[in-house]
């Protein structure tokens, strides 16, 4: 598995580890009961604490996208279409928090984000 980590983002490095492992589910990289490495190798392989994957991969779990089985390990939980599109929408809505933020911070208007993003699809009517 191929996690990136960059600790002068300032996204916290759990937060970094779990939304990279949640990017590869839901593209469908990691599949459905696929297991995750061990919290004690996933850290060696970071060179980060065991802590901060234990709190990623908790994290997951909560939110239904992995599973913790006692003894045997993390897996990837068997996730519908539905879900993924759920979780896709929480994600984009982050997102968008985000650029909201920066927007009202910088004194982009409402409109003024609104033609970007018709620019973006094409203008008008284009959104579909």
């Amino acid at each position: 598995m191929n996690i990136l980590i960059s600790p002068i983002s300032q996204t916290p490095i759990y937060e970094q580890i779990k939304m990279q492992i949640k990017e590869l589910v839901l593209s469908g990289k990691l599949k459905s009961g696929e297991q995750l490495p061990s919290i004690r190798l996933m850290a060696k392989d970071l060179k980060v604490g065991i802590i901060t994957v234990k709190r990623a991969y908790d994290d997951l779990c909560a939110e239904q996208i992995t599973i913790s089985l006692a003894g045997r390990g993390v897996f990837v939980a068997d996730i519908d279409q539905e879900k993924i599109k759920q979780i896709h929408l929480e994600m984009l809505f982050e997102r968008l928090e985000e650029i909201t933020e920066f927007c009202n911070s910088t004194g982009i208007s409402k409109h003024e984000l609104e033609e970007q993003i018709n620019k973006i699809y094409g203008g008008y009517g284009h959104a579909e």
